[in-house]
């Protein structure tokens, strides 16, 4: 649930993930709650999972949290690196990329969005 920022997000992870596509936006129209022209609902799929977003209407006292997280498995060092970079950019890093004994690369981040991500190479 985003405030405004759901479009330009949903853009920005379809662009970055090979493979992903939206599968639908609805909009708000004017007269309905949210703003004209936000995301009423959106329907899109990266790394091979289906994610539903929305533009909420009523501004709230919370936001995402690494409570919940997308997790990426990723298939080579200069995907898991690009990816890192990219959803890094703006945004935080919870756990750096590293070898954390678990996996061979791994990365925790909330990107600009304050969407979380757990990257993986396995």
């Amino acid at each position: 649930m985003f405030e405004g920022k759901a479009e330009e997000a949903i853009n920005f992870y379809v662009s970055l993930f090979p493979g992903a596509h939206i599968h639908a936006v609805e909009k708000y129209l004017a007269g309905q709650p949210g703003p004209a022209g936000t995301v009423k609902l959106a329907r899109f799929t990266i790394a091979g999972q289906t994610v539903l977003a929305t533009d909420s209407p009523i501004h709230h006292a919370f936001t995402f949290t690494p409570a919940l997280s997308l997790f990426v498995e990723c298939t080579s060092d200069n995907e898991i690196n690009r990816f890192y970079e990219t959803l890094l950019a703006g945004g935080a890093a919870l756990m750096p990329l590293g070898a954390y004994g678990f996996s061979t690369k791994f990365a925790w981040i909330n990107d600009r969005f304050g969407v979380s991500w757990q990257l993986n190479l396995p």
